[in-house]
């Protein structure tokens, strides 16, 4: 498969920089497609790092981008009712005409994280089982059959319209390097989407998660791997690498060494981030998803003029 580039909207960059209107990140979106990028995607917190909200964002990029795939990269979905996820996602991908990708996660166990779920109602210790039995009922909802449903949650009969474009529903991937993440994507999800590990790291653990789908009866040839990565590109490098340690303690509230061991990131010239990616398209990956550290139009424009360098 050739290499597709997605882009991750600055929801939570435009907050923390008081800036709440969203005309601005709608034009980026446009500006993206029409550089031929093949993603948009969009972040989720509640209070931990607050943004906008995803799903709400993505069904106003879904009817202004006619092309890209549409997705979240990662929703929370242990956070929300899974009957209206799976309203909410059915209406997305009828907006999208099929395009909708939900990327899926169970956030990092960190205090303000912790604080977040405590705001939802949400159990954080229950947070694995709450997502993957949520997302196995929106499922059943997206098939449009009547669902009963004896769990944490109670459906007699029930269903929801519009069933999405896609059948079956949007595509799920999920995130996550640990081996119980790993074992879950390959025997549940449609992709992985993680965001730490270098190209070697990242094929190893991409040959794992085919392995399990293998032995789990399904067919690896169908799961998509992905990765997500931020950028800080400059012709300067120690200004790049600045500029990305400054973002990564403004965004996280964390030490900048300390998140980049957990967190896969390139700080450096234009001219050599297409060997950069490079390296994650020979190891396997199909979608990458970027998320700019800096000014975000000069750091689209560098990215696409760097594809057809960027080896397959």
């Amino acid at each position: 498969m050739p290499l597709e580039l997605g882009y991750l909207l600055p929801t939570r960059e435009m907050i923390m920089s008081g800036r709440n209107e969203t005309a601005g990140m709608l034009s980026l979106a446009s500006r993206a497609e029409l550089l031929g990028f093949d993603g948009i995607w969009i972040g989720d917190s509640l209070t931990a790092r607050p943004r906008h909200e995803p799903l709400a964002m993505l069904a106003a990029v879904a009817a202004r981008v006619p092309r890209v795939l549409v997705g979240t990269a990662v929703l929370l979905p242990a956070l929300r009712n899974p009957v209206l996820l799976a309203h909410q996602a059915a209406t997305i991908d009828r907006i999208s005409e099929g395009r909708l990708v939900l990327g899926v996660g169970i956030a990092r166990d960190v205090p303000s994280i912790r604080a977040e779920f405590e705001a939802a109602g949400v159990p954080f210790e229950k947070r694995v089982g709450r997502m993957m039995e949520g997302l196995r009922l929106a499922r059943a909802l997206w098939s449009g059959e009547p669902v009963t449903w004896d769990g944490l949650w109670k459906l007699d009969k029930a269903t929801v319209g519009p069933t999405p474009h896609r059948l079956g529903g949007p595509l799920l991937w999920s995130a996550g390097t640990l081996p119980a993440a790993l074992e879950r994507c390959g025997k549940f999800f449609d992709g992985w989407m993680p965001n730490e590990g270098n190209p070697e790291a990242w094929r190893q653990q991409w040959s794992e998660v085919q392995h399990i789908a293998r032995d789990a009866g399904r067919d690896s040839a169908k799961l998509t791997g992905s990765m997500y990565l931020t950028l800080s590109l400059d012709d300067d490098v120690a200004a790049a690498g600045a500029r990305l340690d400054r973002y990564l303690e403004t965004y996280y509230g964390a030490p900048a060494v300390a998140l980049k061991k957990r967190q896969e990131c390139f700080a450096g010239r234009p001219a050599d981030v297409a060997e950069y990616l490079s390296g994650y398209a020979k190891a396997g990956a199909h979608h990458l998803v970027l998320r700019f550290a800096g000014d975000q139009i000069a750091h689209l424009e560098a990215v696409a003029a760097a594809r057809k360098a960027i080896a397959a």
